[in-house]
């Protein structure tokens, strides 16, 4: 997505009200909950939206730091956060997911909507409902407003100001979307129902004989004069780059593991219309599509249903869907990630999904090793928010000494460097080390 901002008119501003999901931390689920579970008799075809009962199971489990989770028979498991949305349990051969309540502007962290249950084979599906035992207080949510007119938020000066301030990366003009309605900007950058938020403080594991044995620079795009990444695509105005990206991932590791015997491409659209795990075009999770909806339901190839570029209903051909064995965030939970263990996992299993804040200087860029500059535009309802993107590398500039990894973005290949971009590496910027996803797709 191709993304351009100018500041320099008079703003005629509409302002549409969004349904707002929940924004719930770390410590608003950490603590001892009650799940209340239906029959577990369905497929994944159940429709749990509406579920209050009848109630056939009912448990009790406790999520401690960081990651462990155990139930009242002393059953030991793992949970994590899923961003500031809900969060899944896997204990006793059982999975759980779960978005956080809300009711209108007010998150309600120590409840869950109506979520889905079954077991590790992907059989015997449930719904359930939860509190937690030791209710934390209502945490409002802010109101987001969408402008839906008006001139884009950067500015020629911007540019001029950008690359006047730093040598490390290069800003222009991307004139063709200039009169991109701002809506439209936040949802090719994730979308308002992928708002960043910092996650707990990451544990830091240091594995340090095997980093070392590393290479120093690695991308793989070039093993030994191999691609084994498919190619640059263009999301459009939608924000589906969390299905993007998070497809790019599985495209890239099935094409590693079967040494480019198996290049599909797979359908992002079937992510947008069908997923019961996020908002189509409003956004969605890395963790949730590469993972979960990937293991649950399956990647089905692109021609099977073929991209739109906007919500509608269910509609793919029967084809073959590829399935994925095990997924995680790297590190073990969300917050537990660092460059080494992003090093490691790319190196040993293929690219990595990862979500980081998109700040509008981000949009101008046109080459060189990015890093958020402090220029905004005067006026700015450019609203930061998680862009899902795909790494697929890593390496040092040969001047500079400046580290960076190596991106794969979803604007198409006239942005950027032939729709990458490269963004400095070993300190976290904008928040891109701190929630990378791993999956093994299964050939």
């Amino acid at each position: 997505m191709k993304l351009l901002i100018v500041c320099s008119f008079i703003f005629v501003l509409s302002c549409v009200k969004c349904d707002t999901p929940a924004n719930c931390t770390y410590e608003d689920i950490r603590g001892e909950w009650v799940f209340l579970e239906g029959k577990r008799e369905s497929n994944s075809s159940i429709d749990c939206n509406n579920f209050s009962g009848p109630i056939a199971h009912t448990l009790k489990i406790t999520l401690r730091f960081p990651n462990v989770a155990f139930d009242e028979f002393g059953n030991k498991g793992f949970w994590t956060i899923v961003y500031n949305q809900g969060f899944e349990v896997v204990i006793n051969y059982r999975k759980y997911f779960a978005f956080s309540s809300y009711v209108g502007n007010t998150s309600q962290c120590d409840k869950i909507l109506p979520g889905w249950s079954h077991d590790v084979l992907g059989k015997n599906w449930a719904c359930y409902t939860g509190h937690r035992l030791q209710s934390s207080a209502a945490v409002p949510v802010s109101k987001n407003l969408v402008y839906t007119h008006g001139p884009s938020l950067h500015s020629e000066s911007m540019v001029e100001q950008i690359n006047r301030m730093q040598k490390s990366w290069t800003a222009t003009m991307y004139p063709e979307l200039l009169k991109m309605p701002v809506q439209d900007l936040i949802r090719r950058a994730g979308g308002l129902r992928s708002r960043v938020i910092r996650p707990p403080a990451s544990s830091k594991h240091t594995f340090e004989k095997v980093v070392s044995q590393l290479p120093s620079e690695f991308d793989w795009r070039n093993v030994n004069g191999v691609n084994y990444v498919s190619p640059v695509r263009n999301q459009g105005a939608c924000g589906s780059c969390y299905a993007f990206s998070s497809l790019a991932m599985l495209e890239a590791r099935l094409r590693i593991t079967t040494n480019n015997t198996v290049q599909v491409q797979f359908s992002p659209q079937d992510v947008v219309s069908c997923s019961k795990y996020s908002q189509g075009c409003e956004g969605g999770f890395p963790y949730v599509i590469a993972g979960k909806y990937a293991q649950d339901f399956g990647a089905l190839p692109e021609e099977c249903y073929p991209y739109e570029g906007h919500d509608s209903s269910c509609n793919p051909k029967d084809c073959k869907r590829f399935y994925v064995a095990k997924y995680k965030y790297v590190g073990g939970f969300f917050g537990g990630c660092n460059e080494d263990l992003m090093k490691m996992d790319i190196v040993q299993n293929g690219p990595v999904t990862v979500a980081f804040q998109v700040y509008p200087d981000f949009m101008l860029y046109s080459g060189g090793i990015y890093h958020h500059t402090g220029i905004n535009s005067g006026f700015n309802p450019f609203h930061l928010v998680n862009h899902g993107v795909l790494i697929t590398g890593y390496g040092i500039d040969n001047k500079s000494g400046e580290k960076y990894w190596i991106v794969k973005n979803s604007w198409g290949t006239d942005w950027g460097e032939s729709g990458y971009f490269r963004i400095r590496r070993g300190t976290n910027e904008c928040n891109i080390e701190s929630m990378a996803v791993s999956a093994i797709p299964i050939p």
